[in-house]
């Protein structure tokens, strides 16, 4: 390590300030006045900056930021075939990830940290010039042994590496078990080092395979004993008003899945005259979780609760996230609320946010609450004290939805499976619905993320933001070609579209057969909505300005977000920039990054049991509609929302074409397009894909 930081320091102002841009050690010894024996102090201090991503050194040998030589920050997308793709970090002002040629890795590997350079004279080419930090810390795979050593061979094939393991540190694995192995080392030009540090079980087995998937993201369900202890001793705090509004004579409800355990959100709704009063009351979950405390650093490594069909990852110990922390009815619980006042046609009127003491009197589920709204005497008798307040709330809710589409807010209809296990053990995955409660509660959320982003905007505070940016032309193009393809005049200019035009768009196809997948296809055309220190607007809510407030139980950048109001409740704005201000930024990066780790996790489980669920349904036909197309295959997807594959070996007989515009296979007798409706069966269930295999029914 260099002694001297302040010439660290100075070498580093001084290249970001361009006055020893592209020089190398010697000129940059003279350009500081130094005597040429210092050379090697200068060499070693740019060699630190140089292993710190700082600086990078150009084939002239000489020394500039990766900003002035137009490298980008990115994390490696490995791909079995051997190429792979960069993520742009924080989108990189660019829509879209970057191609890599396996020659152009320069040794970097899936999930990898790295610098990179948009090759000159392509598209959405670029190539690695550095590798900031490796990604893959452990590896999930199935463990082989020959007389010298153990192996493991990733279950994830685009980590492109079978891991070496001494015999030694093999922890009695079997040949064939599941194993985690955690990397020692990269060595250049070899098989990447490592030692077992856990037997998962028998490959094969169900539940293995799922731990498998689970740890495979670097997702464990254990908190480290001080972050348990320091939970526990938060949920025996006494509960007191204190400086406290007490609202817990309000009529208060929470509304959620009957199989949720940490809740977050209760609601309350009165009029005053011809106006709503509602409100949302959020868990303060800050009030337990200390920043930099061992309990907040290890819910900032994780980000966000991973739910799967049979057992949840919390971000927190049970003790908050199902204890002390969670709405539960009749029990006290401290809350940050918004109370917001609309007028009888739905229009914001005002917004107030407070410190509050909360009571919730009832817990009420979707289902119940549909019911009741739908009519049912027997549930609305059952919870007659709430079911006048709901429907109040129905109301109010009809009224927002009618406000938001006049705005341009695009209500996308995308089919999301709901898997669970029952009592008995067995898989349950049942059609696709989305209820007027659910609608409900989102209107309410969205209405309160609003408001509180916008009195953090107005204090021009740090904050984090959700932000949600307008598709690129080029995916916009292609989108508006399908639709023409499809008899649809799109609305609006690709280069300058506004959320109006793709509501617009999703209007006039409502009817229309093809309406499923004109919905899965806008939704392929947009950009996905990240974290950002800054106030960028949420193209799909047609919002210009908007926050995650409402889950901070189960996610960090609600917690971020808590933390943040509560300072400037406080009045303190000083403080909130002081504290929050340097690592918004980064904040932002990290849990956008935990997001797609948990999606990607979730999409992974819920596919191995779609595997399992249709393992007894072969041979049976369904109705399904295409709903994806590629060189090689058809996608089909059934109404409770399982997607199997065709390959094209199995379609008729026929040469066809793959064109990837219009999302279409076309061969000379037979077409398949997406949106199409298509008789199937159920050919097989490919456990090592976690793919079910459909065959097209023809007569």
């Amino acid at each position: 390590m260099v002694k001297d930081m302040k010439l660290k320091e100075r070498l580093l102002s001084e290249i970001r300030g361009g006055r020893l841009t592209f020089k190398n050690a010697k000129a940059m010894c003279d350009g500081l006045g130094m005597r040429y024996s210092e050379r090697d102090k200068i060499k070693k201090a740019l060699a630190e900056l140089e292993d710190e991503g700082e600086i990078l050194k150009d084939d002239k040998g000489g020394y500039a930021t990766p900003e002035q030589l137009g490298a980008f920050r990115g994390t490696v997308q490995g791909n079995e075939r051997g190429f792979a793709f960069i993520i742009p970090e924080g989108g990189a002002g660019r829509d879209g990830d970057y191609f890599v040629p396996r020659r152009a890795l320069n040794g970097a590997m899936n999930r990898d940290k790295v610098l990179a350079v948009h090759r000159r004279g392509t598209e959405d080419e670029a190539f690695v010039v550095k590798i900031l930090e490796r990604g893959q810390k452990t590896v999930v795979g199935t463990f082989e042994r020959d007389k010298r050593a153990g192996y493991v061979i990733p279950d994830d094939k685009r980590f492109d590496s079978d891991v070496y393991v001494p015999l030694s540190l093999c922890m009695n694995a079997k040949p064939g078990d599941k194993v985690l192995a955690e990397i020692t080392s990269y060595p250049k030009n070899a098989m990447v080092g490592g030692k077992i540090v856990e037997v998962l079980g028998e490959s094969g087995d169900f539940y293995t395979e799922e731990l498998s998937i689970i740890r495979s993201y670097g997702l464990t369900e254990q908190f480290s004993a001080e972050a348990e202890r320091q939970a526990e001793e938060a949920a025996r705090q006494p509960i007191t008003p204190g400086d406290r509004r007490d609202l817990r004579d309000i009529l208060t409800v929470t509304i959620d899945g009957e199989d949720t355990r940490d809740i977050d959100d209760a609601v309350s709704l009165r009029r005053d005259g011809d106006r709503y009063v509602l409100g949302v009351h959020i868990a303060d979950v800050s009030h337990y979780v200390k920043l930099n405390s061992t309990l907040d650093r290890e819910a900032y490594a994780r980000g966000t609760s991973v739910y799967f069909p049979d057992t949840v990852l919390p971000m927190l110990p049970k003790a908050l996230s199902n204890g002390a922390c969670s709405l539960n009815e009749g029990e006290d619980r401290y809350a940050v609320s918004c109370f917001m006042t609309f007028d009888d046609s739905g229009k914001k009127l005002d917004y107030k946010i407070c410190r509050s003491l909360i009571r919730s009197d009832r817990r009420m589920t979707y289902t119940a609450v549909t019911a009741i709204l739908e009519g049912d005497s027997d549930v609305a008798a059952q919870y007659a004290d709430v079911a006048p307040m709901l429907r109040q709330m129905e109301t109010l809710c009809l009224k927002l939805e009618k406000r938001r589409k006049a705005a341009g807010s695009i209500n996308l209809d995308v089919k999301e499976a709901h898997i669970y296990v029952d009592e008995q053990g067995k898989i349950v995955i049942p059609d696709y619905e989305r209820s007027v409660s659910h609608r409900m509660i989102e209107q309410f959320m969205v209405s309160a993320n609003e408001s509180v982003a916008d009195y953090a905007f107005r204090r021009k505070a740090p904050f984090l933001y959700r932000v949600h940016e307008q598709p690129s032309p080029e995916k916009a193009s292609a989108f508006f070609s399908f639709l023409r393809d499809l008899g649809v005049s799109p609305c609006g200019n690709t280069y300058d579209l506004a959320p109006m035009d793709f509501q617009k768009i999703l209007s006039s196809v409502e009817d229309r057969p093809f309406s499923s997948v004109v919905n899965r296809v806008m939704l392929r055309s947009m950009q996905k909505a990240r974290y950002c220190e800054e106030n960028l607007g949420h193209f799909g809510l047609a919002s210009q300005c908007y926050c995650h407030f409402t889950s901070p139980i189960r996610r960090y950048p609600d917690l971020f977000v808590h933390r943040v109001l509560k300072k400037l409740l406080a009045g303190d704005d000083a403080g909130a920039r002081r504290v929050y201000g340097p690592i918004a930024r980064q904040a932002g990066i990290d849990t956008s990054e935990c997001e797609r780790r948990a999606d990607m996790a979730e999409r992974d489980v819920d596919d191995l049991y779609k595997v399992v669920y249709m393992q007894d349904k072969i041979g049976e036909e369904f109705d399904a509609v295409i709903s994806g197309v590629t060189n090689f295959a058809v996608f089909a997807q059934l109404p409770n929302t399982i997607e199997g594959i065709m390959r094209i070996e199995t379609l008729p007989r026929d040469s066809y074409a793959f064109i990837e515009e219009k999302f279409m296979l076309k061969g000379i007798r037979h077409s398949f397009k997406i949106g199409d409706d298509v008789r199937i069966k159920v050919a097989g269930c490919d456990y090592g894909n976690m793919r079910v295999e459909f065959v097209p029914v023809t007569n």
